[in-house]
């Protein structure tokens, strides 16, 4: 039986993907389930994150978002038990790839999959529902008739975090980053209250907001990401970013910012980590004086989306599965309809792995057996 893991060069550029064999062994300890892997979605593997964790390994495994059939159970398993169909998200120190035909897993890391669900769809969204929870509910405190905009609306995580604001009610703004990234938005029902295109470099999306809210700002912002600095001084993957002070304009009085910018600013060496890897609100004083003066102006915040914080926390585990349980029920009473390709085989895994880890790809890859 193979598995999918990762090898890091000696520089930490490089990432390469190797197929392994892997033991297959029964259930051993008391609370760890054996799961028939289904599918499996793809995601990017953040090693920096991995090396400020200790975690580093000669080889690491690849696919934590899995659906599956459980095969057997630890003696001190209690919510599961043979042939009941699951998903969830491997931890960060998981042994077992999810790109394997059976893992081994603790059973609170995963949830009953609903019966109408399919495996793809399941393994596909777990992880971009648990991010637009966590920026939505627990970062912003989303309620009704609030206005939300969120960057890039047409990748797979922006597509749920839209679903999800309209679910709850709010008035949601997106940008899109090409006439395709248009048409999909513009497809999206119920539509949405603007698409903004950036795709020519010339719109001012602070603009444009303030517009779209009568001048008032928006309520919650989450971004794929800003750029620091000028256009010039930035590589080329940011040049349609926004700014972050056009960000920091277009906020209402006491909106939230929820970004994906590990390195907002100047954040000592030393707190990085701990902000990031806490999800943590940053201290007004972590940004330059007139973006910190701004926000102290407008009562604003600032937070960031951590992928792994909950699962950085154990003592957060129940809100985890409470987080994991509403997605799926959301998925089964189609609320939320995933961003997926074409399901791929296991044999194409490798490929596909190093196309995501390069952030090339606009929907969710999901490897099904």
């Amino acid at each position: 039986m193979k598995g999918l893991y990762f090898q890091q060069s000696s520089t930490n550029e490089e990432v390469t993907f190797v197929f392994q064999e892997k033991e297959n062994v029964s259930v051993t300890e008391d609370n760890f389930v054996r799961v028939q892997v289904k599918a499996c979605a793809l995601s990017h593997i953040n090693t920096k994150l991995l090396a400020e964790m200790k975690m580093e390994k000669e080889f690491f495994p690849v696919g934590r978002e899995v659906a599956g059939i459980v095969l057997d159970v630890g003696k001190k398993v209690s919510f599961f038990q043979p042939d009941d169909e699951v998903v969830g998200i491997l931890p960060l120190d998981s042994e077992d790839p999810g790109l394997c035909e059976v893992i081994r897993v603790q059973e609170h890391y995963l949830v009953h999959k609903p019966e109408k669900v399919p495996w793809t769809e399941a393994a596909g969204v777990i992880r971009d529902g648990v991010r637009a929870y966590t920026a939505l509910y627990y970062l912003s405190q989303l309620s009704p008739g609030k206005s939300v905009l969120i960057m890039d609306g047409a990748s797979a995580f922006g597509t749920i975090a839209i679903q999800l604001a309209h679910h709850r009610g709010a008035k949601v703004i997106s940008t899109a980053h090409s006439l395709e990234d248009k048409q999909h938005l513009e497809r999206l029902r119920p539509s949405l209250a603007r698409v903004i295109d950036v795709s020519s470099g010339k719109v001012h999306v602070a603009e444009r907001c303030l517009e779209e809210t009568g001048g008032l700002g928006v309520d919650i912002v989450i971004d794929a990401g800003v750029r620091l600095y000028s256009k010039d001084d930035e590589p080329a993957v940011k040049q349609q970013l926004p700014h972050k002070h056009d960000i920091i304009t277009l906020l209402s009085v006491g909106g939230h910012w929820i970004t994906t910018e590990e390195n907002l600013q100047v954040l000592s060496e030393i707190a990085k980590p701990c902000y990031h890897t806490k999800g943590m609100s940053v201290a007004q004083n972590s940004l330059d004086p007139p973006d910190s003066h701004c926000l102290f102006l407008k009562g604003a915040t600032v937070a960031f989306l951590n992928d792994e914080v909950w699962n950085l926390s154990n003592a957060q585990q129940g809100k985890y599965l409470c987080i994991l349980k509403d997605v799926m029920e959301k998925l089964s009473a189609g609320v939320f309809r995933p961003l997926l390709d074409e399901p791929i085989p296991l044999y194409e895994a490798k490929v596909s792995m190093e196309v995501v880890q390069k952030s090339q790809e606009r929907k969710k890859q999901v490897v099904q057996f």
